[in-house]
């Protein structure tokens, strides 16, 4: 309680008490804005990322999409899951026409898919060709950090025609800043970081999932990976569009977030023989 000095008016007092009723703008304890109350209702919980989830956000869906990105006239339908799937109905994708899968194992180096056993063996056990991917976070820890805890939690590769080379997906952070805070020339660096540990761990060059425009906003679009990794596009459209620089083909596509049994669902460049190619190294 304030004391006030005798000569204070009973008008000035009361103005002085409905100040200390007000919340100071800034202070601790104030009520956050509507802004910064509705980012904090949007930002998902750690662990939760999961492939493309910020492609709808960021990239919307296109219709139209300049030509030059050749497709295989035979292509070969996949899908790729994460902990929101849980229990996934793998015959049922089967007899759908699906023939390969990739599962989230990781991210950062704090999070691992609680549902992965039953997605990765599952997946195996019906027939299909699949492979695992790591959600990348920059802003956490170095790529070589996250390469080691993607390969001991899920993540390598064995030559055994059945499993696909690990993906390094990296795309919008849901978390924060689109680029995680890097610059242009340090998230080529981070990414470099994480695709020689990975390879030095596996033998195998790691898959690039990414979309055109956030490859060109955090990486300068940047063509040094295009000759060892094979790039899997992201573009919910109907057709794959601009590629980012370098790579003259994709490898696969994400082509839908709403596709029957599983939202994710994906295209093959290639015919089934082309997918065993790939796991094969």
């Amino acid at each position: 309680m304030r004391v006030h000095r005798s000569g204070t008016t009973l008008a000035g007092a009361a103005l002085t008490a409905l100040a200390l009723l007000l919340p100071l703008a800034g202070s601790a304890g104030a009520a956050p804005d509507a802004d910064t109350a509705a980012a904090a209702r949007e930002t998902p919980a750690r662990g939760t990322a999961d492939m493309g989830m910020g492609v709808l956000a960021h990239d919307g869906r296109g219709t139209t999409a300049p030509t030059g990105a050749p497709v295989r006239a035979a292509q070969t339908e996949g899908v790729d899951v994460s902990s929101h799937q849980g229990n996934v109905a793998w015959t049922t994708l089967w007899n759908s026409g699906v023939r390969w899968a990739y599962v989230k194992a990781t991210e950062g180096t704090y999070y691992k898919n609680t549902s992965f056993a039953q997605q990765y063996d599952g997946s195996y056990d019906v027939g299909m060709i699949r492979g695992a991917y790591h959600f990348a976070t920059p802003d956490t820890a170095s790529g070589a950090a996250q390469a080691d805890y993607f390969v001991d939690n899920g993540g390598g590769w064995s030559k055994d025609g059945r499993t696909l080379p690990g993906v390094l997906d990296i795309e919008w952070n849901p978390y924060g800043a689109t680029c995680y805070g890097k610059t242009q020339s340090g998230m080529v660096a981070w990414i470099r970081d994480f695709l020689d540990r990975y390879k030095a761990r596996t033998g195998r060059d790691a898959v690039l999932y990414t979309a055109t425009s956030w490859w060109t906003q955090c990486t300068g679009n940047h063509s040094g990976f295009a000759a060892t990794n094979p790039l899997w596009i992201a573009r919910y459209a109907s057709s794959v569009g601009e590629l980012p620089a370098g790579w003259p083909y994709h490898t696969m596509w994400q082509y839908t977030s709403t596709g029957p049994v599983v939202g994710d669902h994906n295209r093959f460049n290639g015919d089934l023989s082309r997918v065993r190619a790939l796991a094969n190294g």
